[in-house]
């Protein structure tokens, strides 16, 4: 007799793993889009300000937001505490040329899950990818 069912195994690091890139810069989010995708992440969206970014994280739920500090209208601190007004769990990165004490602080307090600064290497951005897969 067979069964009826059918049990699939997959393995976490098989499962490609998606990003929103949220910065004002198009070349900081080109570069990073390169260095995600060239490493096995696939980049759903991007958005060049913050109300953009929270508006692409309620559409399209990705893993992972990459998000710029500094950014025109909505800030990405802003917008941070609004990603995770709608989930608290959810895995934003925080990308900055600013690495005052307060703002890291800060952006922890919100719920951050860690803090690179610009301008950053790949290695740093992939530790930092590594550490919410």
């Amino acid at each position: 007799m067979i069964p009826a069912y059918t049990i699939l195994l997959i393995r976490m690091d098989d499962i490609m793993r998606t990003v929103l890139i949220v910065d004002d810069s198009a070349l900081m989010r080109t570069l990073m889009r390169t260095i995600v995708t060239k490493n096995g992440y696939e980049v759903v969206g991007e958005a060049d300000n913050g109300s953009l970014g929270v508006e692409k994280y309620k559409e399209l739920l990705p893993d992972i937001v990459t998000m710029d500090v500094t950014m025109k209208g909505m800030d990405g601190i802003e917008a941070l505490r609004q990603i995770m007004n709608v989930n608290v769990g959810a895995n934003v990165l925080m990308v900055s040329s600013m690495g005052q004490g307060t703002i890291v602080r800060q952006a922890i307090e919100y719920g951050a899950k860690d803090f690179i600064l610009k301008p950053y290497e790949e290695k740093q951005v992939l530790n930092a990818l590594h550490s919410l897969s």
